[in-house]
């Protein structure tokens, strides 16, 4: 379905550990769109009848799978038609027409496509990204105004700092801790809004955050939960 047919963009984030992908295209926008999957860990197969030289390399390396032809709809179907469908689409070429190709071969078989700078040529957009170890911030405009998600996107890179990854380094780790030793769930939800209290940013901010953090955890370690955060939230 087109997004100009589209009321509502339902927001997601995918695990694309193992999942495959095609990439259609081999120039500077498509290596762009590759590196992104790398790093969520997608199995990714770019076709293209010439690509650039990382393209290229990282081809060499077994990083990614390159066929060297131009777009075929039978390539979205596998070697032999028994390969697993591909998760995701990306048509990333400066051809209009063919990126037009991909996208109704795509929407013919039901998979998810997006076609870089043409949103009412996708079925899925890919949003302007903050990230900070844990933390990942989406902005989209809904193909309105990339322009406008990427000057939001980097307000939110100014808003929030590199501490934030450490911070919520933190909070998952006393999580875990707190879970294995509270059952009772309610009462874990109020330790971790106590938690949410702390100025533990500020200290990040001024240095004294790692021995404050292992005498949490040493105190976590041999008393009870609620009476060490309880404590610990009186000086934080």
């Amino acid at each position: 379905m087109e997004l100009s047919k589209m009321s509502y963009l339902y927001p997601i984030m995918v695990n694309m550990q193992g999942r495959r992908c095609l990439v259609v295209g081999g120039g500077q926008v498509a290596e762009r769109k590759v590196h992104s999957l790398l790093q969520a860990g997608a199995q990714i197969t770019i076709v293209s009848q010439t690509f650039t030289d990382y393209l290229t390399h990282i081809g060499s390396r077994k990083e990614v799978v390159l066929i060297w032809q131009s777009f075929d709809e039978t390539i979205m179907l596998g070697e032999s038609h028994k390969a697993a469908p591909y998760t995701l689409i990306v048509a990333a070429t400066n051809d209009a027409l063919v990126n037009r190709q991909v996208y109704e071969a795509a929407s013919r078989q039901g998979q998810l496509v997006n076609v870089v700078d043409q949103p009412m040529l996708s079925s899925f957009i890919v949003p302007s990204v903050v990230r900070r170890g844990k933390l990942v911030m989406a902005v989209s405009t809904g193909g309105a105004s990339p322009s406008a998600a990427r000057k939001i996107a980097q307000e939110l890179d100014t808003m929030y700092g590199q501490e934030y990854e450490s911070y919520l380094e933190f909070l998952s780790d006393v999580r875990l801790i707190v879970q294995a030793k509270i059952e009772d769930m309610k009462a874990r939800q109020l330790l971790f809004k106590e938690m949410l209290e702390w100025d533990v940013l500020a200290r990040i901010r001024e240095g004294t955050f790692e021995s404050w953090k292992d005498e949490l955890f040493t105190a976590l370690e041999n008393e009870s939960a609620q009476s060490v955060i309880m404590a610990f939230g009186q000086q934080a």
